[in-house]
């Protein structure tokens, strides 16, 4: 237990240490206690970040979720739902890299600032052309790939950026503890969502996601944060993204997590666009259906991110990986095959707990193994792998859905995931991430 001083200094201004990557075989462990599931939250830092993105990202989900239903009511059309994805995905999936680059040169916090008042200009044209009745499918395209852009410049600076507030002791609390954040906004955005469009109108939606860019960026502002010293010598862009690279292809824990992710962002995450699919031809729902659909997977998320910070610190990552990305694998399955509602947001619920333990851990492993001078590289290759492979995996579901139905598109891509982790389970431990409690891998 620290002291006071030491806790008093700690709430300032998060202390890294020195090392280049953190030992994520040796981290402690004793009895459980809420003060542990929070203990991120002794960072002042922390606690601005946390709360400001917490309200940004209802607003992100209520307009997510305005939006899938708007584009399946104009177009009724599943391609057109992947379409989208694809539109924003790709142009994120392109600029990721560089946005890593840029993570590691300039300061995280100028950059979130930027990105984030973009991304209110965005949501504030997207309310305007539905409120005067203009939108069309090709103007969501058209704003979904301006957003994808922003969030290229965007994602990776803030995953390499929770470091920076918490410190690397605090890491995976800071990281579940984010997960946990993000999906209590996936809880209350689209349910409030399925209420509003109904009262308030689409635009009234997407308005209300740019007022709550607000917070966020206040939040910014107000972060005490060491001075920053730009890198004497700027490294040109290929050759720092091929040094990101060659340490990845370098370092197996590091090529076995991007690649398990990689498959699950192509193959199995793609059901989240399919769901006003299943909201709406599967279930026979409507606009609140959708929303409660979305609410069921985020609680799940929600739980799994809560448990995951109490006890992440006490089993090893590898063993929460393959549970993770099995469970999730088979709860989707089950709910492909569910045509019951209340059934439905059971499973969903189930594989969100699922997905959210085996993410946030192959995240905060990828993070403990990277050198500080590359960390933001190697997470827009991580962003990359999870978010930009998404666009092709949504796609992909999106036609799969026309020959054999949502239900069937899930059902195959969950079964690829299954393949490959099984193929990787198969592997010694040392080809993924060390143990965190317990001894290390090589004395097992």
């Amino acid at each position: 237990m620290p002291d006071s001083s030491d806790s008093a200094r700690r709430s300032r201004t998060a202390a890294i240490p020195s090392s280049e990557t953190a030992d994520v075989r040796r981290l402690p462990v004793g009895r459980l206690s809420w003060i542990e599931t929070f203990s991120a939250f002794q960072h002042r830092n922390y606690r601005i970040f946390f709360f400001g993105q917490c309200v940004s990202l209802i607003g992100t989900w209520l307009q997510s979720t305005a939006e899938g239903w708007l584009v399946y009511d104009l177009s009724g059309s599943s391609v057109a739902l992947g379409f989208i994805r694809f539109a924003h995905m790709l142009p994120f999936g392109l600029l990721a890299l560089q946005g890593g680059i840029l993570a590691d040169r300039y300061a995280k916090r100028t950059i979130l600032i930027w990105t984030q008042s973009l991304s209110m200009v965005l949501a504030l044209v997207f309310a305007a052309l539905v409120y005067f009745q203009w939108i069309e499918v090709w103007h969501v395209a058209v704003l979904a790939v301006l957003l994808g852009m922003t969030n290229g410049f965007d994602v990776p600076a803030r995953q390499s950026f929770v470091v920076e507030l918490v410190g690397k002791d605090d890491l995976i609390n800071g990281i579940a503890l984010n997960s946990s954040m993000f999906n209590l906004a996936r809880v209350l955005g689209p349910a409030v969502a399925g209420l509003l469009i109904g009262a308030v109108g689409m635009a009234g939606c997407f308005l209300l996601n740019a007022v709550s860019y607000l917070a966020v960026i206040a939040g910014y502002g107000l972060l005490r944060l060491p001075p920053q010293t730009p890198p004497a010598e700027r490294t040109p862009f290929g050759r720092a993204i091929g040094e990101a690279f060659g340490y990845v292809v370098a370092h197996r824990p590091l090529r076995s997590i991007l690649i398990l992710v990689t498959t699950f962002s192509l193959f199995g995450a793609s059901y989240a666009v399919l769901l006003p699919v299943f909201a709406k031809d599967v279930l026979g729902g409507n606009a609140a259906s959708f929303g409660l659909l979305m609410a069921a997977n985020g609680f799940g998320a929600l739980l799994g991110g809560l448990t995951l910070a109490t006890v992440g610190r006490r089993f090893p990552p590898r063993r929460m990986i393959y549970a993770g990305l099995f469970a999730t694998c088979v709860f989707l399955a089950g709910f492909a095959f569910s045509r019951l509602f209340w059934l439905s947001c059971l499973w969903l619920a189930l594989a969100g707990f699922g997905m959210i333990v085996f993410l946030a851990t192959a995240n905060t492993a990828t993070q403990l193994r990277s050198p500080d001078r590359l960390r933001g590289r190697i997470m827009g290759l991580y962003s990359l792998s999870f978010l930009g492979m998404s666009s092709v995996g949504s796609l992909l579901a999106g036609a799969l859905t026309r020959w054999i139905g949502a239900p069937g598109a899930v059902l195959g891509g969950v079964s690829v995931c299954l393949i490959v982790g099984v193929m990787f389970c198969g592997q010694k431990a040392p080809d993924l991430p060390a143990d965190a409690a317990g001894p290390p891998a090589d004395d097992r």
